[in-house]
């Protein structure tokens, strides 16, 4: 517990208790909560601002230019950061806050993908990186902090609960195209633009006859071959076009990045995270949050590090990668990072050398 808020605990446990009574203040005539005394209202955020300094202290903030697009975790003091990857990667000038220093240098350092997890550096010292927490025992029910939609200088809480047990979250991968059959001839009708196919060459009118060597004849050989694959592996597929006998690589994607498809709830929950499946294990809150509030640290009422959310699936759907993990991902892409710049030195130290002689 940091020593910074230690003292104000007691105080903010009384003020706590007294935002949850009011949560069931409803009259008998069924009058609706004034909106200060609602789940995220100001007067029950109160009881959590001994949390809310920790997001302040311990969460980054991402900017492209003035605009706020993601939020990271401070894991060190000298200045590594973990940040959602497909978030902040794209994005060309990428600045960071923490607390209130700005930093406009930000190094990508290396990337998981299986986690969708980058580690990034900033010339810092004297960061407060965040506490660890253990994810191990029974968590559902359990309240849980993080950040809402912050001011520049100000991290504001978001509080929820934890709304279902640890588990994997897994989606479907697809090739990317729409198919006929012909018989038993599984006839390309549609490519995607976004697929791994349309990447491939895959066209309209290609017979689809094997993939990895196994004949197909049903769109239900293919979906039965699929089931088992993660995103971004390749398969190799063999084609009759015209008579010709082609054979493409393709590399599978999810079906929400490739389609688009989003679920009646999910579509009118506005904007989701777009990578938001095949997480190897994910904590579930009700935590109602947007798809630039991601990427935080999820803490505990100690103030403790949860996780890491990841991804926003729907209104009321959020995941985070648990602390044990994330612990993982970080050793794991630092040494990488580490192992990489070093072979890097070693590449320009040789290139002198020939240079010289």
């Amino acid at each position: 517990m940091k020593k910074s808020w230690r003292s104000k605990w007691n105080w903010a446990s009384v003020r706590l208790a007294a935002g949850l009574l009011a949560l069931g203040a409803f009259s008998a005539g069924g009058q609706q909560l004034e909106g200060p005394l609602r789940l995220n209202g100001r007067e029950v955020l109160k009881a959590f601002e001994p949390v809310r300094v920790v997001l302040q202290e311990s969460s980054a903030v991402f900017y492209e230019g003035w605009k706020n697009i993601n939020y990271g975790v401070v894991v060190s003091s000298d200045g590594y950061i973990l940040a959602k990857a497909s978030e902040v990667q794209p994005v060309e000038e990428l600045t960071v806050r923490v607390n209130r220093e700005h930093f406009e240098e930000v190094r990508v350092v290396a990337t998981d993908f299986d986690w969708d997890v980058a580690l990034l550096k900033v010339a810092a010292e004297g960061l407060e990186p965040v506490t660890w927490g253990e994810t191990d025992g029974e968590l559902h029910g359990t309240w849980v902090v993080t950040n809402g939609a912050s001011s520049r200088m100000r991290r504001r809480a978001r509080v929820g609960v934890v709304s279902a047990n640890t588990r994997e979250i897994r989606g479907g991968v697809v090739l990317g195209v729409v198919l006929k059959t012909d018989g038993e001839k599984l006839v390309v009708e549609k490519v995607s633009e976004r697929s791994g196919a349309a990447e491939a060459g895959i066209k309209e009118g290609d017979l689809i006859v094997k993939a990895e060597g196994k004949e197909l004849k049903s769109r239900q050989d293919l979906m039965d071959l699929l089931d088992d694959k993660a995103p971004r592996e390749r398969i190799l597929i063999t084609l009759d076009r015209d008579g010709e006998t082609l054979e493409v690589e393709v590399e599978l994607k999810t079906r929400s990045k490739v389609f688009k498809e989003l679920s009646r709830n999910q579509a009118m929950s506005g904007r989701t995270s777009d990578r938001r499946t095949y997480f190897p294990r994910v904590i579930q809150t009700d935590l109602m949050l947007s798809p630039r509030t991601t990427g935080g640290p999820l803490l505990d009422l100690h103030g403790r590090c949860l996780g890491m959310i990841i991804a926003r699936s729907d209104r009321a759907e959020t995941y985070a990668i648990p602390a044990e993990e994330l612990q993982e991902v970080f050793r794991r892409l630092l040494n990488r990072g580490e192992r990489e710049e070093g072979e890097a030195g070693e590449a320009r130290a040789e290139g002198s050398d020939s240079a010289e002689g």
